[in-house]
């Protein structure tokens, strides 16, 4: 039998957690919900520059974007900057990455199902791609 679960003041209890490994500069993590029936659930929070590596999922995910500025691009340069309100969703086995602008943090609730695969860095050099194409050059 199965059972609800309720995240009081959205979190699960544990700790925020420094991201490394996976994420360009500094980003914050607090799981909302334990990861379950291929769910997972996480506020994350991006200073100015903080990015994810490129990766995938694998049936898809929801951004939520509840304070600041930031970008969300796929491998063929789709995608923009994205900001408080907005809600993206990224089809499964995309590859993308998502991050705060250079001038801005940024947070969102990432609602992520199936497995994530994550791959290299976002270079310097992409990020300021992205930046130009949405501020200018």
């Amino acid at each position: 039998m199965s059972t609800i679960t309720i995240a009081r003041g959205g979190r699960q209890g544990s700790p925020t957690e420094l991201r490394t490994g996976t994420f360009v500069g500094e980003v914050w993590g607090d799981p909302v919900l334990p990861a379950t029936e291929g769910w997972l659930v996480n506020n994350v929070h991006f200073a100015p520059g903080g990015r994810t590596n490129w990766h995938t999922h694998g049936v898809g995910q929801v951004l939520i974007v509840t304070a600041g500025e930031g970008f969300v691009f796929d491998e063929h340069g789709n995608g923009g900057r994205i900001g408080v309100g907005d809600v993206v969703h990224i089809p499964g086995e995309t590859q993308h990455w998502h991050g705060a602008t250079s001038s801005a943090f940024m947070t969102h609730t990432a609602i992520s199902v199936g497995g994530h695969d994550w791959g290299r860095e976002v270079t310097a050099e992409e990020y300021r791609q992205a930046h130009d194409q949405e501020f200018g050059a």
